[in-house]
């Protein structure tokens, strides 16, 4: 019955494209055409190897449906962009343990008079929340959280000011949860947090493609290092420390570099300087040099060949381990190309994660792990209103230290997709 359900909601969005108007772009143009909505539904079906990202793995598969409306907004002052999705993920094996449902909502909003080079303001808000199901897309909000149920929520608010073509400054503060669904019954125990930063940076303009910058930040951590899963399994996990503190963190950075533009399509960042993070009210103070670094290239005058590449350390507390603190390392690359007349779209995609836990509460929770994600997506669209896709993807991670030397932890998990989009 399910799969009369789907297949019948793939032929009415076959025949809506069909019957549609086929001379326009996507979307409905309201107040003078300067605001689009875009209202989509998509439905997918996704073979996944090792569906809880494990050792022993178990394969299963799933269907997706996807309802969502985009909103678009530009003029010469303002640029408004907003989402909002729903997911009902329906799987062929695993179904009543499995079945659940993903939702969101994604909002930027930016004002700015700057002309260019001349002085003036730029205020930019931007938030996003998921609730995401364990089996969403792999490197879901930024590759942040482990393969479980959970919430994300993520804001940040940016005061710039170009007080004349040399010198610029900026305020910024930025908040961002994660909250997982610990269904003790099934899975061990992960830990969530959450983190307050404020920020400020200021820059000099030496020339048309260069700007020194200099940013300093402090950040508030809350973390919920209350459940202490080895408790009584010292013989496992070696004697406590002593040291652990229930207590909140916090943390400071300062970091120096160059930014904007090496041509009229390549823009950059790239920021290096020193972290402190004081772990758990007192357990541990960490320091270490830290860095962020951003490249964005149109290669080609139509904007058709895109290549983009982000990098980022920082401290965080660990989600899998009691009283741990973490140093991770993230770094991607992506490059995206269309072909026919734009019809064909090709993306590729590969992201690198490295955890060190610099404080541990017990020495068998020492160990480091890498976890590398790759994804190829191709979309073609049909019409005005229908696009079909399909993608692959993979990940591997790999542990290793103290109590991980047999790898329990490490996995391989490949996943194929392919859908259909319809958008009006």
């Amino acid at each position: 019955m399910k799969k009369i359900v789907l297949f019948s909601i793939v032929g009415a969005l076959a025949m809506l494209a069909g019957a549609g108007t086929l001379d326009r772009e996507p979307g409905i143009k309201i107040l003078n055409e300067r605001m689009t909505l875009l209202p989509y539904v998509a439905l997918s079906y996704t073979y996944d190897s090792n569906v809880d990202s494990t050792k022993k793995a178990e394969s299963g598969s799933q269907w997706v449906v996807n309802p969502g409306m985009e909103l678009k907004y530009e003029d010469d002052n303002w640029l408004v962009n907003a989402l909002a999705w729903y997911k009902y993920h329906a799987y062929n094996n695993y179904s009543s343990q499995l079945n659940s449902s993903s939702f969101g909502e994604r909002l930027k909003w930016q004002w700015t008079n700057t002309s260019n080079g001349g002085r003036g303001w730029t205020i930019l808000f931007s938030e996003q929340f998921e609730q995401i199901a364990q089996d969403d897309n792999l490197s879901s909000l930024g590759g942040r959280g482990m393969n479980r149920d959970r919430k994300q929520f993520q804001a940040e608010g940016v005061i710039n000011r170009r007080i004349n073509q040399w010198w610029h400054g900026a305020l910024r503060s930025d908040y961002y949860l994660l909250d997982y669904d610990n269904n003790v019954s099934e899975y061990a125990w992960l830990y969530g947090w959450s983190r307050l930063q404020l920020g400020l940076e200021g820059g000099c303009t030496l020339s048309k493609w260069t700007d020194l910058i200099i940013s300093a930040n402090y950040q508030w951590y809350w973390h919920d290092d209350d459940v202490d899963n080895h408790q009584g399994q010292e013989d496992i996990y070696g004697s406590r420390r002593g040291r652990y503190v229930r207590g909140d963190s916090k943390g400071w950075s300062v970091m120096g570099g160059v930014a904007t533009h090496m041509t009229e399509k390549l823009s950059y960042r790239l920021l290096a300087g020193w972290s402190h993070f004081e772990y758990a009210g007192g357990a541990s103070d960490l320091n270490g040099w830290t860095y962020q670094g951003s490249a964005d290239w149109q290669i080609d005058a139509a904007n058709t060949f895109h290549v983009m590449a982000i990098a980022s350390s920082y401290y965080q507390p660990s989600e899998r381990e009691f009283g741990s603190a973490l140093l991770v390392h993230n770094a991607s690359f992506g490059i995206a190309k269309s072909f026919v007349k734009n019809k064909l779209k090709a993306a590729a995609d590969v992201a690198f994660r490295r955890e060190t836990h610099e404080y541990t509460e017990y020495e068998a929770d020492n160990y480091d792990e890498n976890i590398w994600t790759a994804r190829l997506t191709l979309s073609y669209r049909i019409n005005r209103l229908l696009t079909v896709y399909g993608r692959v993807e993979y990940q591997t991670e790999e542990s290793d230290g103290y109590y991980v030397r047999g790898g329990i932890y490490d996995y391989d998990r490949w996943r194929a997709t392919i859908g259909l989009r319809m958008t009006w």
